[in-house]
C-alpha cells in the first residue's frame, strides 16, 4: 500500500501559512519530517509521537511557554503552535534557541479543531502499513495520490489564482497559497473550513450550483452587490468547475480571479478538475482499503499467534503494554459510525491507539504510558470510554467493556477475551452495572447513566461468573437437586411459594423483615414459610454449606427465572 509519506514543518507553513499559521521564532528548516499532531494538555502529560507538532491551546504565560518549550525539545518536537499574537520575551526566545523547537502562530478566529483536521489531512495522519520502499509514494498526475493541497497548488500555478477545493456541501478540502491575494469571504472560508452560508445561499439564488453541476466547463461568479446584505466581503469574481466521476459530482474547485478565464486557462482548469476526480476517488478507495487492512491488523493482534507480533509492529504498538476495550452498538444501523467515531476518539488521546470492527464488537487498542501499572492502565481506559459516550449520547445503545493489560502482544487474546466477558454483562442486563462499581482511584464508572454503560472486569466480575457458571450448567444439562428440587416439586403441586421464600432469605442474608418486606407479607407469615422450607425441603439453614449451594443452585439454575 504506498501512501507519501508526513510534510515536514516548511511544507505546513507553505500551504496552511499567511491564511492560518505564520512563523513567530525559530527556523523551520531545521525541524524533519512531522510524525503527528498533538494537543498540549497542563494536567495530564501527554505522549507524543516523534517529531510531533504540538497544539498549546489555551497556553499564555511566557514562564509556561519557554518551560514547555524545552520539555518538548527533550522530546524531538517539530513545533509548538500558540494562538496569536504570541509575545516573545527573552526567555521564551532562549527557550526556542536551546530546544531546536519553532515557535509558530494560529491566527485570531481560526479555529482549533479545524487547524487539527487540517494538519491530519495534510500529514496523511493515521496511514496503516507505509512501508517506504524505494519505489516512492503512488503518484497523479505527477502529484503524490491523495495530495490535494499539492494539487491545489498546482492548479493555482496553472490560472494563476488562488483556488480552494470543496466538496459537495461547500467544505473546504484543501487550497493552494496566495489566499491573501483573493477577497475577505474567502479568508472566512479558509478559517471556517467551509463557504459561509450567507454566500451559498447568494449562489443558490443566483443558479450558480445548478449550471455548475450541469455542465463540465469553468461557470464565472460575478462579485456579490454592496447593497448592505451582509455580503461586501465577496468583492472579487469566482471561476468554478464541477469535479465529477463519471455522472457523480465529487465536489468543485473555486479560484479567486480578477477577470473572466481565457480560454487556455479555462481549458486547464477543465483539465484539473479530471485530475482532482481521481485523487478524490484515490482518498475514498485509500479510506476503504486502510479501514480494511486496519481491521485485518486488529483482528489478528487480538488472536495472538505468530502474525500478532507483526501486525502489533504494523499498527505502531511494539514494546508498550496495551489495554483492549470491547464496543458493542445495539443498532446495527449505527456499528460502523459509531466504530469510526471510536477511532477518531482514540487517535486523539493517543497517536498510536488502534481502533477497528471486528465482525459485531468495534476494538480498541490503547497503549499504557509508561509508569502506570495495570489497575491504572484500566481505569484510564474506563475514563476515556466514558468520556466517549458521553460525547456521542445515547444513540445506538453502544456499551463498552474494559479488558486487561496486556504486556505484550502474547497477552493481548487473554485481554480480548476480559473485555468481551465484560461486554456481556453489560449486553445482557442493558448496561445496569450492579454493586458499588469502580474503585477509589477514579476509575469507577458507576453513578450516573454514562458510567453504567462502561465497565471493568472488576465491577462484573461476579456476574460475568454467573453467567459463565449457567452456560456451563446448560451444557451438561443441569438441573436443580436436593432441597431446592423438593421445594420446587412441592411448589408445583401445591400452588405455594417456598423457592421464592428461600430465595428472599438468603438474599436478605437472613433478616426477616427484609425478607417479609420484599415478598410484601406480614413478618410471622414468611417466617411460617420458612418454617415449611426447611420441614419440607429438610435444608440446614445454619450450615453454610448448604446455604450457599441452595444459592448458587437459585442463582446459576433458576427454577423461578432469576437468570
Amino acid at each position: 500500500m504506498s501512501i507519501r509519506p508526513h510534510a515536514s514543518l516548511r511544507r505546513v507553513l507553505d500551504d496552511l501559512g499567511a491564511t492560518l499559521l505564520e512563523l513567530v521564532c525559530g527556523s523551520p528548516d531545521d525541524a524533519v519530517e512531522i510524525g503527528g499532531v498533538a494537543i498540549h494538555d497542563p494536567v495530564d502529560e501527554p505522549v507524543l509521537p516523534k517529531h510531533a507538532l504540538v497544539l498549546g491551546v489555551g497556553l499564555r504565560e511566557p514562564a509556561e511557554v519557554a518551560a514547555l518549550l524545552r520539555t518538548l525539545g527533550g522530546q524531538q518536537a517539530a513545533g509548538l503552535v500558540l494562538r496569536l499574537p504570541v509575545p516573545v520575551p527573552a526567555d521564551v526566545a532562549a527557550a526556542v534557541e536551546s530546544s531546536g523547537v519553532p515557535l509558530l502562530g494560529l491566527t485570531r478566529g481560526a479555529s482549533w479543531t479545524q487547524l487539527a483536521a487540517l494538519l491530519r489531512s495534510l500529514l496523511a495522519e493515521g496511514d496503516v502499513g507505509f512501508s517506504g520502499d524505494a519505489a516512492g509514494p503512488e503518484t497523479l498526475g505527477g502529484i503524490p495520490s491523495g495530495d490535494l493541497f499539492a494539487v491545489a497548488n498546482a492548479v493555482a500555478a496553472l490560472i494563476d489564482a488562488p483556488v480552494t477545493i470543496e466538496d459537495r456541501s461547500s467544505r473546504v478540502l484543501a487550497f493552494s497559497g496566495r489566499q491573501d491575494e483573493a477577497d475577505r469571504s474567502r479568508v472566512e472560508t479558509i478559517l471556517g473550513r467551509r463557504v459561509p452560508e450567507r454566500y451559498t445561499s447568494l449562489l443558490a439564488e443566483r443558479g450558480v450550483f445548478r449550471d455548475l453541476y450541469r455542465s463540465d466547463h469553468p461557470v464565472y461568479v460575478e462579485p456579490a452587490p454592496t447593497d448592505g446584505a451582509g455580503l461586501e466581503d465577496f468583492s472579487l469574481p469566482r471561476a468554478a468547475v464541477a469535479v465529477r466521476a463519471g455522472d457523480e459530482v465529487l465536489g468543485s474547485i473555486w479560484a479567486a480571479v480578477r477577470s473572466p478565464l481565457t480560454p487556455e486557462r479555462a481549458q486547464a482548469m477543465r483539465d484539473a478538475a479530471r485530475l482532482v476526480a481521481l485523487h478524490l476517488l484515490r482518498i475514498r478507495a485509500g479510506a476503504d482499503v486502510s479501514r480494511r487492512l486496519r481491521t485485518d491488523l486488529v483482528s489478528i493482534a487480538l488472536e495472538g499467534g505468530t502474525g500478532a507480533w507483526d501486525a502489533i509492529s504494523r499498527l505502531g504498538l511494539t514494546d508498550q503494554p496495551v489495554v483492549v476495550l470491547a464496543m458493542a452498538v445495539g443498532d446495527p444501523a449505527l456499528r460502523l459510525r459509531l466504530a469510526d467515531a471510536l477511532g477518531m476518539h482514540l487517535s486523539a488521546i493517543h497517536p498510536r491507539c488502534a481502533a477497528a470492527l471486528v465482525g459485531d464488537v468495534a476494538y480498541g487498542l490503547i497503549p499504557v504510558p509508561a509508569g502506570a501499572d495495570r489497575a491504572g492502565g484500566e481505569a484510564r481506559a474506563a475514563r476515556i470510554a466514558a468520556d466517549f459516550l458521553d460525547r456521542v449520547g445515547d444513540r445506538g445503545d453502544p456499551v463498552i467493556g474494559i479488558g486487561l493489560v496486556a504486556a505484550d502482544p502474547a497477552g493481548l487474546p487473554a485481554a480480548r477475551a476480559c473485555a468481551d466477558r465484560v461486554l456481556r454483562v453489560l449486553r445482557a442486563d442493558g448496561g445496569r452495572v450492579s454493586g458499588n462499581g469502580g474503585d477509589s482511584d477514579g476509575g469507577g464508572v458507576s453513578g450516573s447513566a454514562t458510567a453504567r454503560r462502561v465497565a471493568r472486569l472488576a465491577d462484573v466480575h461476579g456476574e460475568a461468573l454467573l453467567m459463565e457458571l449457567r452456560d456451563l450448567a446448560a451444557a451438561h444439562g443441569d438441573r436443580p437437586t436436593g432441597p431446592v428440587a423438593r421445594l420446587a416439586e412441592y411448589d408445583a403441586e401445591h400452588g405455594t411459594n417456598l423457592v421464592e421464600t428461600l430465595h428472599a432469605w438468603l438474599d436478605a442474608f437472613g433478616d426477616v423483615p427484609t425478607a417479609a418486606a420484599a415478598m410484601f407479607v406480614h413478618p410471622n407469615t414468611f417466617r411460617y414459610r420458612l418454617r415449611r422450607v426447611t420441614e419440607v425441603s429438610g435444608i440446614k439453614l445454619g450450615d453454610p454449606d448448604e446455604r450457599f449451594g441452595a444459592m448458587l443452585q437459585l442463582r446459576v439454575l433458576g427454577p423461578l427465572g432469576h437468570q
